[in-house]
């Protein structure tokens, strides 16, 4: 069975053996940048499914175009950098998550991607196409049918166990995230209804909000502590916060509820 020209088990093999090249990569960079050890990888696994993905579409996309580097390496920056932006994207959807962000460099599109990075995909296809994979394909096309489905079914098996593992973490992160961001917008609120001199009771609500919340916070602490050692710049996504000028403005329309309903008691009891 192929896929665009190529053996299914081949590129399959190759998206295993490039998630795990590109791990080794990334760690060793990080590593070397903070001077310790800094295990990277989505995954819990020693792989980075995003590098193995790049390449298995460099694989596939770029090989045809070796001939006209000119356009290899237009369509390395156009296609990869795409790949780049949409895994981004996924993982900020699905967990509320950023787990890397370009928005200090110039030229960045909203974090996920930015222009120098951009120009480094299309350098580093050019590397992987023309050194790097050829003797990896040579070594590939000797295995004999048997270890190639050997090698396949473990590395599937292993990878389904690992991506449910990380999945069902990442559900669990994405649940707490989503609880201590409702918590903290709650404790402001009240806050800035005890601001607002509210009364004794909201600052008892606001007092069991503060306890709430540091407990909710807590457990995030826990629960993604793999997240937070390996990924240093790790955020709440913006579009998940509220401003401050949202809580005022919630707090002035509570001030003014209350104001009206002390002006309507203090009517009835006139009338009495």
């Amino acid at each position: 069975m192929t896929f665009m020209g190529f053996p299914v088990p081949h590129l399959f093999l190759y998206f295993i053996l490039y998630s795990f090249l590109g791990w080794v990569m990334e760690t060793c960079y990080c590593s070397i940048a903070e001077h310790r050890l800094v295990p990277r990888g989505f995954l819990y696994g020693p792989i980075c499914p995003i590098y193995g993905g790049g390449v298995t579409l460099m694989i596939l996309f770029f090989t045809p175009l070796k001939q006209n580097l000119v356009l290899f390496y237009a369509t390395a920056v156009v296609v990869m950098t795409s790949w780049e932006y949409f895994v981004g994207w996924f993982l900020e959807a699905a967990t509320h998550v950023k787990y890397w962000d370009y928005s200090h460099f110039r030229f960045n599109i909203k974090g996920r991607v930015c222009l120098w990075v951009a120009l480094t995909w299309g350098v580093l296809s050019y590397i992987v196409i023309f050194f790097i994979h050829p003797p990896i394909q040579a070594l590939c096309e000797d295995l004999p049918v048997w270890l190639e489905f050997m090698l396949c079914g473990a590395f599937l098996a292993l990878l389904a166990v690992d991506a449910i593992a990380t999945i069902r973490n990442l559900v669990l992160v994405a649940l707490q995230v989503e609880s201590v961001t409702q918590l903290g917008q709650e404790l402001q609120l009240q806050m800035a209804l005890g601001k607002a001199e509210l009364g004794d009771r909201l600052e008892d609500g606001a007092a069991a909000l503060r306890q709430r919340y540091s407990e909710q916070v807590a457990q995030l602490e826990r629960v993604t502590r793999r997240f937070r050692r390996v990924y240093s710049s790790l955020k709440i996504n913006q579009k998940y916060s509220v401003s401050h000028e949202d809580i005022m403005a919630a707090a002035a329309l509570a001030k003014e509820e209350l104001i009206r309903r002390k002006d309507a008691l203090k009517n009835l009891r006139a009338k009495r």
